[in-house]
C-alpha cells in the first residue's frame, strides 16, 4: 500500500480478522463502520474513508486491552502499513486518554458512535426477540440512567460524543440505531 493511500475494505477486514478473534468485538467494529458510513453520507463526506475508520478503530483491542497500549500501539501498526494520517488521528482521538484532540468531523463522529453502538447492542440483547428492531430511543435513554445495565459502556462518552457532533441525543440514537439495523445480517440482531 502506498503511504497515505486509502486501503481497500478487504485489506482492512483482513487486518481486523487477523487481530480480532472474538466475534462480538468484530461485530462491534462492523456496527461502528455502518454508523460511520451513514454519518459520512449524511455530511456529504467520504463514505469509504469514514467506514474504514469505524471498521478498524478497535482492531488492536484484544492484543492491547488497556489504556497504556490501546489504541496507541495499534495506530503505530497502521502508520507502519501506510494508513492515512487522518484515520490514525481519528482512531487515537476515540480514546479520551490519548490526548489527541478530535479536531475533525470524522474523529468526532467516531467518538460519538463507538460507545453508543455497544450500548445499542446491549439494549437489543434484552428485548424478547434480541433484535434492534425492538429497540426504541426512549428505552435506550431510560437504560442509560441505570448503572446496573451495560456497566462497561461509558454514558458520559455517549453524551459528550453527541454534543461534540452537534447532534441532539435522541436524533443521534435514532440515526445510529437505523444504521445498525441496515447490517442486521452481520451482527445477527
Amino acid at each position: 500500500m502506498t503511504v497515505g493511500a486509502l486501503p481497500r475494505r478487504e485489506q482492512a477486514s483482513a487486518l481486523l480478522h487477523e487481530w480480532i478473534q472474538n466475534p462480538n468485538l468484530r461485530k462491534h467494529c462492523y456496527a461502528v463502520e455502518a454508523a460511520m458510513r451513514a454519518y459520512a453520507r449524511h455530511y456529504g463526506e467520504d463514505q469509504e474513508r469514514w467506514g474504514l475508520t469505524g471498521l478498524i478503530h478497535d482492531f488492536d483491542w484484544e492484543r492491547h486491552p488497556d489504556a497504556a497500549r490501546h489504541p496507541l500501539e495499534g495506530v503505530e501498526v497502521l502508520r507502519a502499513a501506510g494508513w492515512p494520517e487522518n484515520i490514525c488521528r481519528a482512531v487515537l482521538g476515540h480514546a479520551t486518554y490519548s490526548g489527541v484532540p478530535r479536531d475533525t468531523l470524522m474523529a468526532r463522529a467516531l467518538f460519538a458512535c463507538d460507545e453508543l453502538c455497544g450500548f445499542l447492542v446491549a439494549c437489543a440483547l434484552v428485548t424478547p426477540e434480541k433484535s434492534l428492531d425492538q429497540v426504541e430511543v426512549a428505552s435506550v435513554k431510560k437504560k442509560m440512567k441505570r448503572a446496573d445495565f451495560a456497566r462497561n459502556v461509558n454514558r458520559e462518552d455517549i453524551l459528550t460524543g453527541a454534543a461534540e457532533l452537534g447532534a441532539d441525543l435522541d436524533e443521534h440514537i435514532a440515526f445510529v440505531l437505523e444504521a445498525m439495523r441496515g447490517i442486521r445480517g452481520e451482527h445477527g440482531l
